[in-house]
C-alpha cells in the first residue's frame, strides 16, 4: 500500500493558523455570553434572566448562543464552574502565604464559607441556589465543577498531615467532607430553638471540621465509633 504524500509545510502552517484563528474567534463570542449573563446577574442580584437577554446584551445572535450552549442551564454551569475555579486559585494562594499549615487550611475553609454564604453578589448566587439545584439534577456536573477546590483541599489536608499537625487519612476523602460541610453551613442560615435567626460563622464551621480531620481515621474494614 502505497503511503500519502506528506503535506508540504506551508500547507500544514496555514491549516493551523486557520485553526487557532477559528479556535480564537470562538473563544471570544462563549466570553462575551459569559460576560453579558455575569452582567444581568450582577445587575438582578438573582439568576433568574432570559437567553433573549444574554444575547441582546452580548449582541450576537440567538443561532451563536445555540452553537455553543444547549440552554440556559448549561450557561449557568459554565459560570459556575468559572467561578470555582477562580476561587480554588485565590484560595489556593491565599493560603500559600501561611507558613503554618493548619493556619493555611484554617483560612481556606474561613474563605470558602464566606464564599458560599448567600448574596446578591455573582458569586454568591451562582454558589447559592443554582448549586443547590445543580446538585439535586446533575450531581455528576456538580463533581467536575468542584474538583479545582477539591484538589486545593486535598492539598492542604496532606501538607498539614505530613507537618503532624492532623491524623494521616486520605487527603481527598476528607477533602470533600470539609467541602460539602462548609459549604451546606454557609447555605443553612441556621436557626436557635426558641425560632431566632443564628447563622454559623465561620469560625464554627472551622472547628467542627478540625474536630473531623483531626482526630485518628477508622480502622479500614470498621466503621468509626461514636
Amino acid at each position: 500500500m502505497t503511503a500519502a504524500p506528506e503535506q508540504p509545510a506551508w500547507r500544514r502552517r496555514a491549516v493551523e493558523r486557520s485553526t487557532r484563528a477559528a479556535k480564537l474567534r470562538a473563544e471570544e463570542r462563549v466570553q462575551k455570553f459569559l460576560d453579558s449573563a455575569y452582567e444581568l446577574i450582577a445587575e438582578k442580584g438573582t439568576t433568574d434572566f432570559t437567553v433573549q437577554e444574554v444575547v441582546n446584551r452580548s449582541k450576537q445572535s440567538l443561532r451563536s448562543f445555540y452553537q455553543y450552549f444547549d440552554g440556559k442551564h448549561e450557561l449557568l454551569l459554565a459560570l459556575f464552574e468559572d467561578t470555582l475555579a477562580k476561587s480554588a486559585d485565590e484560595i489556593r494562594e491565599a493560603a500559600a502565604s501561611k507558613s503554618d499549615p493548619l493556619r493555611a487550611l484554617r483560612l481556606a475553609v474561613e474563605m470558602l464559607h464566606e464564599r458560599a454564604r448567600p448574596g446578591p453578589d455573582v458569586p454568591r448566587q451562582l454558589f447559592g441556589r443554582f448549586a443547590l439545584q445543580l446538585l439535586v439534577k446533575h450531581p455528576s456536573q456538580v463533581a467536575t465543577a468542584h474538583r479545582p477546590l477539591l484538589t486545593v483541599f486535598a492539598e492542604l489536608i496532606e501538607r498539614a498531615a505530613d507537618a503532624g499537625v492532623i491524623a494521616a487519612g486520605r487527603p481527598r476523602r476528607q477533602a470533600a467532607l470539609v467541602l460539602q460541610t462548609v459549604m451546606f453551613a454557609a447555605q443553612a442560615h441556621g436557626s436557635a430553638a426558641d425560632g431566632r435567626a443564628e447563622p454559623v460563622t465561620s469560625e464554627e464551621v472551622w472547628r467542627f471540621c478540625l474536630g473531623g480531620i483531626s482526630g485518628p481515621p477508622p480502622t479500614a474494614g470498621r466503621p468509626a465509633t461514636a
